[in-house]
């Protein structure tokens, strides 16, 4: 196959995420990370009006004709997003195309990618809109990055092309096709169904591609289309706002994924399997502030933190203070209460029930941030700690039916409180 196949998490992290959505706190000080670093980063120049003409009137006057109303604003902004915390690993170049739901509609695309834990090599790259079954249902737009084919790229970088015509509608499904080889970014669990792997340089193939499904997010960070600038968001979460369902997934199916259809504005989602937020505090400068244009923030944050060794309601309300703090110059901030926990896999459970009541007091009472309150759309009537029947598929994580019920709240908050 010629394809070495490292994913580090593998049937592992799958068991963490059914065994109690990871995140653990994490030993020793707290280090911080830089903003991530872009290779490649072109922005479209800036329209240009030309000098409204003199003309001459038949008795001898002559007047400066009014100019041209100006062209309507157009901007990047995201249309789509995948935090990439994990690594895969390809010794030979390998042909991945991952199918990707749009949430802008836009005349132009630029797409940014991100390494894994080492160097990664991308050959070529190319976007086309999506087939069945691993086919392209167009030709496909060759990529650039600052005029090449493609980039060599340390760890952790993101690196951003060209800006590409390729015009895409709101909801189109796009094919985004590279061949890499490498240490390359990766999601922890499987969530993009109609996504492929091949060994070899495939990239502009337009028939199926063959090789193997492969339903991880895969070195594609962030999707920007240009177009008339407006609302964009984005989500910040763990498991539960990534999607987590059951071991295989659809991004689809997620809450957020459902805000954006429901609300008809992009919705990046930025949600990370088992994380909590010390390690949102640190990758938050390359996961969500690298990304440019977006309005709002969404913050859904904190359940794997309960019971934490170390860990109090003070410090949940420190670190979520901290996320705000570095948020705030860029969006407008909304954070939504935690979801019932009916059991805990580490840590006491009876610790997890009185610091989730205590936390979720103390987000309704804060003032930074607009509260969305999901804990009370999916909760049981007569017992906070339970979800209502119907609403959870382990105790920890919601179905898809209360993933529909969640993004429903989240609409008609956004569209009472939000000016939408």
């Amino acid at each position: 196959m010629g394809l070495t196949k490292a994913l580090r998490f593998g049937w592992v992290g799958a068991l963490g995420l059914m065994l109690g959505c990871g995140g653990v706190e994490e030993p020793g000080a707290e280090a911080s990370m830089g903003a991530g670093s872009t290779d490649s980063k072109v922005t479209a120049p800036a329209p240009s009006l030309e000098a409204a003409p003199t003309l001459t009137l038949h008795d001898g006057r002559t007047v400066q004709a009014p100019l041209p109303p100006a062209p309507p604003p157009i901007m990047f902004q995201p249309g789509f997003h995948q935090a990439l915390r994990e690594n895969t690993y390809a010794g030979s170049i390998t042909t991945y195309r991952m199918r990707i739901p749009m949430g802008r509609a836009g005349s132009r695309v630029r797409i940014t990618f991100r390494s894994g834990d080492g160097a990664m090599t991308l050959q070529r790259a190319s976007v086309a809109k999506a087939g069945a079954n691993g086919a392209l249902a167009s030709a496909p737009v060759a990529l650039t990055f600052n005029g090449h084919a493609g980039f060599t790229a340390n760890a952790r970088t993101l690196v951003t092309s060209d800006p590409v015509d390729f015009p895409v509608e709101f909801q189109d499904e796009v094919a985004i096709s590279f061949e890499a080889r490498g240490d390359i970014a990766a999601s922890l669990i499987q969530a993009f169904p109609g996504s492929y792997s091949r060994s070899g340089a495939y990239a502009t193939t337009q028939g199926a591609l063959g090789g193997q499904a492969w339903e991880y997010a895969l070195g594609v960070a962030t999707v920007d289309v240009e177009g008339a600038p407006g609302r964009a968001f984005v989500t910040i979460g763990d498991s539960i706002t990534e999607g987590y369902i059951d071991t295989r997934n659809d991004t689809r199916n997620a809450w957020s994924f459902l805000v954006q259809k429901g609300l008809g504005l992009p919705v990046a989602n930025s949600g990370v399997s088992g994380q909590g937020f010390w390690d949102a505090n640190i990758q938050l400068p390359q996961e969500v502030l690298a990304m440019q244009g977006f309005t709002d923030c969404i913050v859904l944050l904190g359940t794997n933190d309960l019971a934490s060794e170390g860990i109090t309601v003070e410090k949940l309300e420190q670190r979520m203070t901290q996320l705000f703090d570095q948020l705030q110059p860029r969006c407008r901030l909304w954070v939504s209460t935690l979801l019932p926990k009916e059991k805990t896999n580490y840590g006491d459970y009876e610790v997890v029930k009185t610091q989730r009541v205590e936390f979720n007091a103390w987000i309704r009472t804060q003032t930074r941030a607009e509260v969305i309150d999901l804990e009370a759309v999916m909760r049981q009537p007569g017992n906070v700690h339970l979800f209502l029947d119907g609403l959870d598929v382990d105790q920890i994580h919601p179905s898809m039916e209360g993933h529909r019920v969640m993004a429903a709240e989240v609409v008609r908050v956004l569209k009472a409180k939000g000016g939408l």
